[in-house]
């Protein structure tokens, strides 16, 4: 693998702009070769002063790129040993030790042994120990490809010319620089391991350094999993192909509205996954470092792989359900059983208590979803308000939710539906409630964060957004119970207009502008979008602008097809929901990356988990540097618009990078 390569899939994303510029220092010394007069047509002393112009040029930017490394690494390390000393001072105290030496006695002090230590301190001071460890490997993986990249660079520069003098600069400037020759960084790395060893998993090394292991991210998934996505995803197209001739040559039913309310809800969920799974894919090919604005283990989380297949497999239940429903007198089954088994199998996955199915991953997704929730009574994470956000596009599924139990709790007949919408016309109150559901979350969230921050703009301004979705649907559901043959004699009609195209513009702006940080005054050459871009083609931020706008006010169609009678309002829902998803999909991909640059702006490459108790003060600030609304901080100008997509990988401790001579 040549370095420029190794260097790329290597480095830490939000640490880019810091590490050697090799590919721009390679280009430098090409051109010069390239551009070098002939040596059979000028005289030796022209062609020497000219290399020597060049040499002048080119050491005076590596000594440029050398001073920022040194600074950048010294800052680093400050900041971790500041950070060793307070998880030390943290652990002494919840020891109760006195002056507390991190070896020293360990095993009679430790404090799994200590009385009144409660068990979430423990976990708490495990965690901590162990994202600050993961930061201190990427400081030492700095360190070790700067120095490779300054010794192949010169390497290369020398070659190029024929001289020794690259040589002479590395033993004079690189191998005595502050980045180098300070080892502070393998002492920090050994003490942790040597105080997460003795301290808090007595005595077990072989424990400690798993729960301290850097997993290497670049890593590729195993064949089974690729097999396992390959085949249950093709599974799931030809079912999917199957169902829908069965559907369209199956004899004709009367109560295809029931069938829709039951089984739209569900698809929807499965359609989340698979497009939640591309959408990791895209984060982690294009350097966004999504574990990390989630919060997440970056030890033990679900790849796209794993996303995807467990959509494959609900897509595969969801298909059959279908066939068995729409061919059930064949088989001899209550058709309308077979919905009902289909959401229990969905939920006894979510539910299920053993530590099995994802199990991690399963209990993440309900300890956000109770989060939110519960919101106004708890703090907001990124991750809590950003499924808030997924949940206002499955609007849907929280209506046919109540659906859903209100035909179970009065079902007639369990081979065929009755249509008489009941379920619909005698719950006008509830269907509402179940509407601005989503709405609400988020509405709470804004007003929690305003509580935590006293920040009017922009956590105000947002529940203001969220709050003109309760007018639509409240003018929308008042609209249905007076309708008249007459609009004129219906005012509700043209209030629901009014709301929605309030809340459809409100919420499109807010997208462009504060979501995705778009529309940038100083985007220079990446017009209408924003000094940095991540991904590679600036087509596809201006298809994401298009694609936003016609789904945000694809309503309007979906009105005017129903209100006049062209279409019926439930087959309109049920064309509609899957795209405002695929919407909501789109919006994941910018909205990430806005949040990844942000971090990019701060250096922030690992969780800051700290176990000390925080005052008021201390979580207003946090909270205030989360929700910096100024956009992407700390950018320099763009030299050019297609960047290369960088693989986000950690490189393990004792990584040998000698073998790449081929540059």
């Amino acid at each position: 693998m040549k370095f420029a390569e190794h260097l790329s899939a290597h480095i830490t994303p939000e640490w880019r702009k810091q590490y050697i510029n090799y590919e721009e220092m390679k280009s430098m010394l090409y051109a010069a070769v390239e551009q070098s007069p002939s040596a059979e047509l000028v005289e030796p002393d022209i062609l020497s002063r000219y290399f020597a112009k060049f040499d002048e040029q080119f050491f005076s930017y590596a000594e440029k790129e050398l001073a920022k490394i040194n600074t950048f690494y010294s800052e680093k390390l400050a900041e971790a040993t500041r950070k060793f000393a307070s998880l030390q001072s943290e652990l002494s105290e919840a020891q109760g030790v006195d002056n507390f030496k991190p070896g020293k006695n360990s095993i009679r002090n430790n404090i799994l042994r200590k009385r009144n230590v409660p068990a979430r301190k423990i976990q708490e001071l495990k965690l901590a120990f162990s994202e600050f460890y993961l930061s201190l490997i990427l400081l030492q993986n700095y360190q070790n490809l700067n120095f490779t990249g300054f010794r192949k660079i010169l390497k290369k520069h020398d070659k190029l010319f024929s001289v020794d003098v690259g040589a002479k600069w590395r033993v004079k400037n690189v191998e005595s620089s502050h980045f180098h020759i300070n080892k502070d960084i393998d002492r920090l790395i050994r003490e942790t391991e040597s105080t997460v060893t003795q301290d808090l998993e007595g005595g077990d090394r072989q424990r400690a350094m798993k729960r301290l292991r850097v997993p290497p991210l670049g890593e590729q998934q195993s064949p089974w999993i690729t097999f396992k996505v390959g085949l249950f995803s093709g599974s799931f197209m030809i079912l999917v192909v199957a169902v829908v001739l069965s559907g369209i040559f199956h004899r004709e039913r009367d109560d295809w509205r029931i069938v829709f309310r039951l089984y739209r809800g569900s698809f929807l969920i499965i359609e989340f996954l698979f497009l939640w799974g591309i959408n990791i894919y895209g984060w982690r090919s294009s350097g966004v470092n999504h574990v990390l604005i989630f919060e997440m283990d970056p030890r033990n989380h679900l790849s796209e792989q794993h996303i995807i297949e467990m959509a494959a497999i609900f897509g595969v239940i969801w298909s059959m359900s279908v066939l068995s429903f729409l061919y059930s007198d064949e088989l001899g089954i209550p058709a309308y059983v077979n919905p009902l088994i289909l959401i229990l199998l969905m939920l006894g996955f979510l539910l299920n208590p053993t530590k099995t199915m994802r199990y991690e991953a399963r209990f993440w997704a309900l300890r956000v979803l109770g989060r939110i929730v519960t919101t106004p009574f708890v703090y907001v994470t990124f991750a809590e308000f950003w499924l808030a956000d997924q949940l206002n596009s499955l609007v849907t599924v929280f209506v046919d939710i109540q659906f859903f139990f209100c035909f179970y709790f009065t079902i007639p007949d369990w081979k065929k539906g009755v249509v008489d919408n009941s379920c619909v016309e005698n719950h006008m109150i509830l269907r509402p409630i179940m509407a601005c559901l989503p709405a609400w979350f988020r509405f709470a969230q804004c007003l929690r964060r305003y509580r935590d921050t006293k920040e009017a703009f922009p956590h105000l301004a947002n529940a203001a957004k969220y709050s003109t979705s309760f007018f639509v649907v409240i003018f929308s559901a008042l609209n249905t119970v007076y309708s008249r043959d007459d609009l004129v004699e219906n005012p509700f009609f043209y209030l629901w207009i009014g709301a929605s195209i309030i809340s459809s513009c409100y919420a499109y702006t807010w997208d462009i502008k504060l979501d995705w940080g778009l529309f940038d005054a100083k985007a220079g050459d990446n017009k209408f979008l924003r000094e940095e871009i991540v991904y590679s083609s600036t087509w596809f931020y201006y298809f994401g602008i298009l694609e936003d706008f016609i789904l945000r006010f694809a309503w309007a169609f979906s009105m005017s097809l129903t209100e006049m009678g062209y279409v019926h309002a439930d087959l309109m829902v049920t064309i509609l929901a899957p795209f405002e998803v695929f919407r909501r999909f789109m919006w994941n991909f910018f909205r990430l990356e806005n949040e990844h640059l942000n971090n990019c702006g701060k250096f922030r490459a690992v969780r800051d988990i700290s176990v000390a108790p925080l005052d008021t003060s201390d979580q207003m600030i946090i909270l205030k540097m989360m929700d910096e609304v100024d956009g992407v901080t700390n950018r320099r100008k763009k030299k050019s618009i297609a960047k290369k997509k960088e693989e986000q990988r950690l490189r393990l401790e004792g990584e040998s990078t000698d073998d790449m001579d081929n540059t």
